[in-house]
């Protein structure tokens, strides 16, 4: 016998053939104990049932052969045997020819046997509800009928046996009639369940997928504090890296500002609790509590909002005001503005100007000067472009950047080092190279300044590494200048903020604002080490939207 598997190799199986299947196998069970049970009556004395067999010995041939068909048939299926239709309708027509074969070698259709027909036919509309049920009522009514005329013409049986094998043919035909519309309707129903549960598991990886790559935090917790569920921005937010293990997220305790925010909470629900910071090189947080089951108040849903994003929104929409009102007004300030400084100039070349004099000049200039880079930042605001990210080897751009900006560095302000230090192993980052290399130019200016003020000279360093996660990378740009002091570290990125009398105070601002922009995170790390430290922690490249 060959094997035949309707199934094409690398393939799975569809729901119905694995129901039919089930469904097969459940009916091959029957077989085996119907057959168990005939054979079992063999070691019986027929005349105790008063059956007058007409060729015993065929019958008892016929139940032997019975009871081993059926135990080939349930051991080759416990072996992992794949069923099709072909096998399931011959073993459909062998049960209804085998057991009317027993009923024409024992009795007579007035046999007890007959009944396990109706059961054959009925299992076969079951498992294929199609013309081919109506097939098996067809042959299992001739077969009735063909044994019971036999027994009349041949054997001088009683015609009411044929009356009987007409009623069994109605049986037949009725159980065929009403199975196959009963399985009709359940396979019609099974179909819209499973389209049903189908896009139901859609709309859930959809759902899953929606909030996996949401911005906005979002955990469930339940009332002892206990991380049930948290999305990738609640996990970056919160503790710096996104876990691949979705068991992880439980395992971690929330940070002691939330946990003693959720505590709060509970006892006055309609507290909102101040903003916080789980680490200090993370953005300021605001969490919103609110309960999943209002009736048992089981799980408890968390929001949690970069608070830094909604503050450089807010100051962004001013300064792109400001500085399209700057746009309108810049060639009304320019104009006069030139003319002072050209005047300054020509008023530095007369040789009767005392020291007092060209002090004041130079003053004009500077002052000038600084005015012109106001006006150059504020426009900047107002023109810039949206971050075109591609993805980034990190080293090799870094030492890039190292080389250029050392060689225009000589040129103007004379010799600088910047000491580079890269991690092994180092993630790809996804950013818009011009907008970070500006962040960079920006911080590097200011740590070769700071470092020569209070060292006499020009270095820094630069440190690329990887977070705990090993996902995304960062970048730290030291200085070795007096550092900035404590009361002055949660301004330093607030527009027109500075500490040079020189500077516009708006070149951090900027530079936050561009990292931002490429999803990345600028922030001041408090080591105690000398000078001041900024890194740029940049998004993991498969979240950039």
């Amino acid at each position: 016998m060959t094997v035949h598997n309707p199934v094409k190799t690398g393939a799975f199986p569809s729901p119905a053939l694995l129901q039919q299947a089930k469904l097969f196998r459940i009916y091959n069970h029957y077989r085996l104990v119907i057959s168990l049970m005939l054979a079992g009556l063999l070691f019986v004395d027929p005349g105790t049932f008063d059956a007058r067999f007409r060729w015993q010995d065929y019958y008892q041939a016929g139940v032997v052969s019975y009871l081993a068909l059926n135990g080939f048939f349930a051991l080759i299926l416990m072996a992992g045997f794949q069923v099709s239709q072909r096998h399931i309708t011959l073993s459909i027509l062998l049960d209804i020819l085998i057991i009317h074969g027993l009923l024409l070698t024992s009795t007579g259709i007035t046999n007890g046997l007959a009944n396990l027909v109706i059961v054959s036919v009925a299992a076969g509309n079951i498992l294929t509800p199609s013309r081919l049920g109506i097939f098996y009522a067809a042959l299992a009514a001739i077969c009735s009928l063909g044994i019971s005329g036999w027994a009349v013409l041949s054997m001088n049986g009683h015609a009411d046996d044929i009356v009987r094998a007409g009623s069994l043919g109605i049986l037949y035909f009725a159980a065929a009639f009403v199975l196959q519309n009963i399985s009709r309707r359940m396979i019609r129903s099974e179909a819209l369940a499973n389209s049903r549960a189908r896009s139901i598991a859609e709309l859930e990886q959809i759902n899953r997928q929606i909030i996996q790559r949401m911005r906005t935090g979002i955990l469930v917790l339940d009332r002892y504090g206990q991380i049930r569920l948290a999305n990738a921005a609640a996990e970056e937010l919160l503790f710096g890296t996104i876990s691949t293990d979705t068991d992880l997220p439980r395992s971690r305790t929330l940070p002691q500002p939330l946990k003693l925010g959720l505590e709060a909470w509970l006892k006055d629900p309609r507290m909102r609790v101040e903003p916080f910071q789980s680490a200090p090189t993370s953005p300021l947080l605001q969490a919103n509590f609110t309960q999943l089951d209002q009736e048992r108040g089981d799980h408890i849903l968390v929001f949690i909002e970069d608070m830094s994003k909604v503050t450089q929104q807010a100051q962004q929409m001013k300064l792109a005001s400001l500085g399209r009102l700057t746009a309108g007004i810049a060639h009304e300030i320019r104009n006069p503005l030139g003319a002072i400084s050209h005047a300054a100039q020509l008023m530095e070349e007369s040789p009767q100007l005392d020291d007092g004099d060209r002090q004041m000049l130079d003053i004009i200039r500077r002052h000038s000067k600084r005015v012109n880079g106001i006006i150059e930042n504020v426009l900047d605001l107002s023109r810039r472009k949206t971050a075109d990210a591609e993805l980034v080897d990190l080293p090799i751009w870094l030492q890039e950047f190292r080389r250029d900006y050392l060689q225009t560095q000589d040129e103007e302000s004379g010799p600088s080092s910047i000491e580079l230090e890269i991690d092994p192993d180092l993630p790809a980052a996804r950013f818009d190279k011009s907008q970070v290399e500006q962040v960079l130019v920006n911080l590097c200016d200011n740590g070769l300044r700071y470092s020569e003020q209070q060292t006499g000279s020009r270095k820094l360093s630069l440190h690329a590494g990887a977070t705990e996660d090993r996902h995304r990378a960062y970048l730290d740009v030291r200085d070795f200048g007096p550092g900035i002091a404590p009361e002055d570290r949660s301004s330093v990125f607030e527009p027109f903020f500075t500490t040079d009398k020189s500077g516009t105070g708006l070149g951090l601002y900027l530079a936050r604002e561009l990292c931002e922009a490429n999803q990345a995170h600028l922030s001041l790390v408090e080591d105690g080490q000398q000078g001041c430290c900024f890194r740029i922690t940049f998004a993991h490249p498969g979240r950039m939207i």
